[in-house]
């Protein structure tokens, strides 16, 4: 187990995160099942998800290959319609790693197709992006940061914020104005 510091300078108060564990990408059945979601888009019922899960659709930067990820939205923005996700398993995740590369994308939210560009967040837009999200999904977040990514979380507004200082976040913000 291994901690991350961060320091509030506002409010001179420091803020642990524990890892409490290693966290891989799943593998076997755990992966098959999160790609369900992939298969509901495909057949065209993305619709059920609502705007909570996104399908992003990318561009390998190794292989060139067209691949597409589910991910959660953790912020959506109505007067710019861009949305924000989290990669939950750290800077590693290919499809990061790919949209870094490669940021022009694609991404369908419930019936829409939108084409948009991937922009990183800094660190501090990440943890006000998750203390947002937090403060509307408290449960969720205090119960998935341990088992799926990690962390160790009491539930303050200043745990999460510490907890989305460990997060890459990525904003996809619309190109043109256009849908698809």
């Amino acid at each position: 187990m291994s901690t991350a510091v961060y320091s509030d300078s506002a409010s001179e108060r420091t803020t642990q995160v524990k890892i409490i564990k290693h966290v891989d990408p799943p593998t076997g059945l755990s992966r098959l099942l999160f790609r369900i979601p992939i298969y509901a888009y495909r057949i065209g019922c993305g619709w059920i998800f609502g705007d909570r899960l996104m399908l992003l659709n990318h561009i390998g930067r190794v292989s060139g290959v067209q691949r597409q990820t589910i991910l959660e939205v953790v912020s959506h923005d109505h007067a710019d319609d861009s949305y924000v996700v989290a990669s939950g398993w750290g800077p590693t995740a290919a499809w990061y790693r790919n949209v870094l590369h490669n940021p022009e994308v694609g991404i369908q939210v419930g019936r829409r197709t939108i084409p948009v560009t991937a922009v990183p967040l800094s660190t501090e837009e990440g943890a006000d992006v998750f203390a947002r999200y937090a403060a509307r999904h408290r449960m969720l977040a205090r119960h998935l940061l341990p088992r799926v990514m990690g962390l160790s979380v009491d539930g303050s507004e200043d745990d999460f914020r510490a907890a989305g200082r460990h997060l890459p976040f990525v904003k996809f913000v619309p190109r043109n104005g256009k849908e698809g």
